[in-house]
């Protein structure tokens, strides 16, 4: 096997994720990278450590199995650099630290990740920094919400939980023009379906945790940025002295060699699912970006490659108190559906969401809103056990 990846270039989405990242013939011939556990890396002299002139200088600068992932993610987002943190949250969190300081302002989508929220209420804003919530719908308006503080942009397509999609290239347009940074959380597309960079965001953000890892037992965020930007967020991360651990990028880099053929399989189950729900009179809406119903189509067919396996619907309640009745017994009901927090792995998940704390884009009022994680069980079986869930829920 010839040791350059040329042929990379050019290769298929499928055939990039067999071979980023890792060459074998740098260790022996051995397919996947070796797993480095360090914390001290010596030096040869006192001028090479004061100088650190060498590649590896301390654990938490990385290490070769760190530097192999961090190197697939780079190829897979078209970024300058990549960051390793220990989850999703933490990909939001350093970001923020990094690009925003006491007295600016920061512009974070309504439809956003609620821990994200919790962040931004509480410790963003004890540091002295003010967050103003915006609609995700919003466009090429949100300048008008732009000040001369405005130092950050946070954007999220689609949504957590109800799935607005926005506009990521008339956001950054309106954003670059005052020089503000703009983020994305993309853990719903990842680089596959939508690489973000190219739809102008400045720094993008996933949780590992969900496809990349794909078996629900890792937990990891990465965050990739432009080279305007790389810089900045390599220097806090490195200042706050947080990283990925070696055995867990491994995992991840594992879990990145099926992530197309897995993530094919969520997104052809999910939508047909979707459209089976969409059909039912004992649906209220169905909230998916790929169904042609929805206010957001028309930006997801614009700008992304595929839909990933998590979306939600709203199930009907004549009155408010009856709301989270169906819903318990909905989800009670089910058998296959696990209920719990995460997504991204191959078993199916159901959670009843809770959108009390949106401010601006207010949740639906005449039902419960279920999101669903649609893994790799045979769509039959699903459609069976959400059958299961309706029964259930007519009965109360």
């Amino acid at each position: 096997m010839s040791k350059s990846k040329d042929w990379l270039a050019t290769a298929g989405t499928d055939t990039k994720l067999c071979h980023i990242g890792y060459d074998p013939s740098d260790y022996h011939g051995f397919v996947n990278p070796p797993v480095v556990h360090a914390s001290t890396v010596l030096f040869p002299n006192a001028r090479a450590m004061e100088t650190r002139s060498q590649p590896y200088t301390y654990g938490t600068r990385g290490t070769p199995t760190t530097d192999a992932l961090c190197r697939a993610i780079d190829e897979l987002e078209g970024s300058a650099g990549t960051i390793l943190v220990p989850s999703g949250l933490a990909a939001i969190t350093v970001p923020f630290l990094a690009f925003l300081s006491a007295g600016d302002h920061a512009l974070i989508v309504d439809s956003v990740y609620s821990p994200c929220r919790h962040f931004c209420d509480t410790m963003l804003t004890r540091l002295g920094v003010e967050v103003e919530y915006y609609d995700p719908e919003i466009g090429a308006d949100i300048e008008r919400l732009i000040r001369p503080s405005t130092k950050l942009v946070h954007t999220e397509a689609p949504g957590s939980n109800t799935m607005e999609m926005q506009d990521i290239c008339a956001i950054s347009e309106a954003a670059h023009k005052h020089g503000c940074v703009v983020t994305i959380d993309n853990t719903w597309a990842t680089p596959l379906y939508f690489k973000a960079l190219d739809f102008g965001a400045d720094v993008t953000i996933h949780a590992a945790t969900k496809y990349p890892s794909g078996h629900s037992d890792i937990l990891m965020g990465t965050v990739s940025a432009n080279a305007k930007h790389w810089q900045v967020l390599k220097e806090a991360n490195i200042t706050l002295g947080i990283c990925g651990a070696p055995d867990d990028s491994y995992q991840i880099l594992r879990g990145l060699r099926t992530m197309g053929l897995r993530l094919e399989h969520h997104y052809k189950s999910a939508l047909s699912v979707a459209r089976w729900l969409e059909a039912r009179d004992d649906v209220a809406r169905v909230l998916h970006p790929a169904l042609e119903s929805f206010p957001g189509h028309a930006i997801w067919k614009r700008d992304f490659k595929g839909a990933s396996g998590v979306f939600s619907f709203v199930l009907p309640a004549p009155s408010p108190d009856r709301i989270k009745p169906k819903a318990h017994a909905f989800l009670d009901a089910l058998q296959i559906f696990g209920l719990g927090w995460s997504w991204g792995g191959y078993e199916s998940l159901a959670v009843q969401v809770n959108l009390e704390d949106r401010k601006i884009r207010k949740g639906p009022t005449d039902g419960a809103v279920i999101r669903l994680q649609i893994g790799l069980e045979n769509v039959e079986d699903i459609m069976a056990d959400l059958d299961r869930g309706f029964a259930a829920a007519a009965a109360v």
